[in-house]
């Protein structure tokens, strides 16, 4: 009789238990889009410069990027193109530098630029560190915008 009894509980106790489950697939990274590659930034974009803080556009230029690191440019308006030094891309993002060159926004003034972009929603972003050879403000951050062009 004592026997029976462990072996009813037993059999409950096993009907009773949970039957392990996978675990539930996570919902927020199934909805998290692949991180942008150089290929998906190549083209030509039309970039809008503005000082960190204000919404007003000081410079407009264009951005010629490549699928790899080599052959990227960027071109003011009435000068000739600045070739990009590009780092392979860390994360979401690509960062580029150029010169020393004659700045667009300080005449006769030398400056060298660090960038920083990623994709957004479809535009290039980016914030911009321009080292200024000379002047008030020899460091000055900046926000980029481009929107590809046509």
């Amino acid at each position: 009789m004592r026997r029976l009894m462990v072996l009813s509980c037993a059999a409950v106790l096993a009907a009773c238990a949970k039957k392990d489950q996978p675990p539930a697939a996570d919902s927020s990274a199934m909805m998290t889009p692949p991180a942008a590659t150089m290929a998906d930034m190549a083209g030509k974009w039309t970039m809008q410069t503005r000082r960190e803080g204000s919404d007003s556009v000081i410079l407009t230029y264009e951005l010629n990027a490549t699928a790899d690191t080599s052959g990227w440019t960027m071109t003011f308006p009435g000068r000739d193109p600045i070739a990009l030094r590009v780092s392979p891309m860390a994360g979401d993002s690509v960062v580029a530098e150029a010169g020393p060159y004659e700045s667009a926004l300080r005449k006769g003034v030398q400056v060298w630029t660090h960038n920083v972009m990623r994709l957004e929603s479809g535009k290039l972003m980016g914030a911009t560190v321009a080292h200024y050879s000379s002047g008030a403000d020899t460091l000055v951050n900046l926000r980029q915008e481009g929107t590809r062009a046509p």
